[in-house]
């Protein structure tokens, strides 16, 4: 199992990354690019801090996310409906923490993320029905009566693996999250067996959350090239297990950056190998440096134009996000390791 080498970079501890960038409310930019050119991201990033608990700098995640029988959380998304919603069960392997959470989407591309701690991984139990009833309703993504519906319906549709390295960027009280070994299967308590299990192989999924303006991460990864793509792990997996499922949103990432060696089906040792917590090894990367990437492809691609001048990127403005706790909830519940 690959992680991303932060050995150059200074430490965070949790309660000074939430009290300096707890991003409540966000502009979110998903990134999929080569683990070796996260890897340059974090080089170039010299004054990051990497969040550390313990001895530890990447942690590990696992996720069920659930649906209707008429996977109405999947095709509200897959359609571009801005009443959306999405709900699972967010595990952090390390601490034995585990959340129910609940994204909607509201008006200005606003995101609000409800979540309460949660006893199971894989079953919605009946208070756990009654809170996603509530913040369906409540957020307005349906009427009490269908949300009532929708929460008694639900059950596991996709299950995610991951390690998550969250730098923090003190200057501009921004974050960057980058994910690792990201795989993809069918929960068992949905099918009866292990099935499919899809790993994004040499790839990493990064998110910038900045307060407002591009985050130094987004403009370098800007002028290297890269740019803001649509990377849902729920509806990204769905399509993936499930061809005959309407993609276009995801066509681009499923057909370009995961085609081919991007994505590869693992078998079942290889999965339990990976959703094993802890079972980790660190790949020494060169130091090669973003920057430098960039000023040899601005060499290559503009000779003319003058050294430090940014190409003017296409993107996409992103999306804010709003996280709140469930009530009664403590605050510092909001973000054990991040958002």
């Amino acid at each position: 199992m690959t992680t991303i080498s932060t050995d150059s970079l200074a430490a965070v501890t949790l309660a000074e990354l939430n009290a300096a960038a707890s991003l409540l409310t966000r502009v979110d930019r998903k990134y999929l690019l080569p683990v070796h050119a996260a890897q340059d991201l974090v080089h170039a990033l010299g004054d990051a801090q990497v969040l550390q608990i313990g001895q530890r700098r990447s942690f590990a995640y696992a996720s069920t996310y659930f649906d209707t029988p008429d996977l109405d959380s999947y095709y509200l998304a897959a359609r571009g409906r801005r009443r959306r919603f999405k709900v699972r069960t967010r595990s952090y392997l390390d601490s034995d923490l585990t959340f129910l959470e609940v994204k909607t989407r509201g008006g200005r591309h606003t995101t609000l993320k409800s979540r309460t701690e949660y006893d199971r991984t894989d079953l919605l139990t009946e208070p756990g029905r009654r809170f996603v009833a509530e913040c369906l309703a409540t957020s307005g993504a349906c009427p009490q009566a269908r949300a009532d519906e929708v929460a008694d319906t639900l059950m596991p549709a996709l299950s995610t693996t991951y390690e998550r390295t969250t730098l923090h960027l003190p200057a501009d009280g921004a974050r960057v999250t980058i994910d690792t070994t990201l795989t993809w299967s069918h929960p068992s308590a949905a099918t009866g067996e292990a099935g499919e299990t899809y790993q994004a192989c040499g790839y990493a999924v990064v998110e910038t959350k900045n307060p407002a303006t591009p985050s130094p991460a987004d403009r370098l990864l800007w002028a290297a090239g890269y740019r803001p793509t649509r990377v849902s792990k729920y509806a990204t997996g769905m399509a993936l297990l499930h061809p005959g499922l309407p993609a276009n949103k995801w066509h681009r990432v499923m057909h370009r950056e995961l085609a081919g060696g991007g994505c590869r089906e693992l078998a079942g040792g290889e999965h339990r190998e990976l959703a094993q917590a802890g079972a980790r090894q660190t790949t020494p990367v060169p130091a090669v440096g973003l920057l430098e990437l960039v000023g040899a492809r601005r060499r290559a691609e503009a000779p003319g134009r003058p050294p430090g001048a940014l190409t003017r990127p296409r993107f996409s403005r992103g999306h804010s996000a709003c996280m709140r706790a469930a009530p009664g909830a403590p605050t510092d519940s909001l973000h054990p390791y991040s958002a």
